[in-house]
């Protein structure tokens, strides 16, 4: 049986406060934990009004808080934004809190605009060529110790599983090559999905880690009990797209009636065409739309990002997914 998560980004809603995100996000974790889920991660953005998450190993850490057993980690930190020893630090503290549930998630991308870029990483044009090399050495902050003075405390022998995340053919052909499991992120980045999979797992080299190649699929998700009503909460993602392309980026917005009024032809078919793996429906709306993407990607697991208004819609929205899951 193919395997579910959710994705988590503890987004500020029109109307609400980060500290009501940060609620939500709690209780999305242990909703995600109480259906079935495999894991839940949350991703890191920065300088985002609608994104709550910019310190992610914290908010990891309260969702572990939230929940008992289920997988929870970051998908993922932007690892060009940090000095690999502090991540090996911080997700060593997450592993000593929460013994064997911690998943490392490492991307290239900086998670912002390229301001905020250039704050963070202060020197911008070399973060993200040095991304293969970071990973190693946060491979070797997280392994044994060795002889030598310098030693990550926490996260010397904590072992934490790292993951790569990508939209591109180079995170799938760097997955590969360092035997590590892949997630794509289709959920946005829909374009190099089935390519970049293909050479994942042709070129696939096991490690210690892995044995085999192991890929996660991301999708936008709505679950509601009508056609109709997801349709209409889908609202809020579509029209999250339109202000990223228009660069007026805010809080997560109210869905709407209609999308006519708000965005251009030119506009509806370029989001149409980023969201178009999305599943959104009803139980056998979706159902179908799952079962066709899992039959199209061959994925070990589905990983669900749910940007719903509403946060008893968006519990409701794991809730049926998690019913979903167990009918497959």
């Amino acid at each position: 049986m193919t395997a579910f998560s959710v994705l988590d980004l503890c987004p500020v809603v029109e109307g609400g406060s980060v500290a009501e995100a940060l609620a939500d996000t709690r209780r999305m974790a242990a909703q995600t934990e109480a259906s079935g889920f495999t894991r839940f991660w949350l991703a890191e953005h920065h300088g985002m009004k609608g994104v709550a998450s910019a310190a992610t190993a914290l908010v990891i850490a309260e969702a572990g808080h939230a929940t008992s057993t289920i997988r929870i980690g970051s998908g993922g930190v932007m690892l060009p934004n940090h000095s690999p020893l502090v991540i090996a630090e911080q997700f060593g503290t997450l592993e000593a809190l929460f013994p064997g549930r911690v998943d490392l998630g490492l991307g290239r991308a900086p998670g912002t605009d390229m301001i905020t870029a250039r704050a963070l990483r202060r020197n911008l044009e070399s973060g993200a060529q040095n991304f293969p090399d970071d990973i190693l050495e946060l491979k070797h902050w997280l392994g044994e110790p060795d002889d030598t003075k310098l030693i990550a405390v926490p996260g010397a022998g904590s072992h934490v599983p790292l993951w790569i995340l990508g939209s591109s053919l180079y995170s799938a052909h760097l997955a590969a090559a360092l035997g590590l499991p892949y997630a794509f992120a289709s959920h946005f980045a829909p374009d190099m999905l089935f390519e970049a999979l293909d050479i994942y797992r042709a070129k696939f080299t096991p490690s210690e880690q892995l044995a085999e190649p192991y890929v996660i699929a991301a999708v936008m998700g709505v679950m509601a009990d009508t056609d109709a009503e997801a349709a209409h909460l889908f609202t809020t993602v579509q029209q999250t797209f339109v202000s990223m392309r228009r660069n007026t980026r805010g809080r997560m917005p109210k869905p709407v009636e209609s999308m006519e009024a708000i965005w251009s032809e030119a506009e509806k078919i370029a989001v149409e065409h980023t969201l178009r793996y999305a599943v959104v429906g009803g139980q056998e709306t979706a159902k179908k739309q799952m079962l066709s993407f899992i039959d199209a990607t061959n994925a070990d697991e589905i990983m669900i990002s749910m940007p719903i208004h509403s946060i008893e819609a968006r519990l409701k929205s794991v809730e049926l997914f998690g019913a979903m899951r167990a009918t497959l």
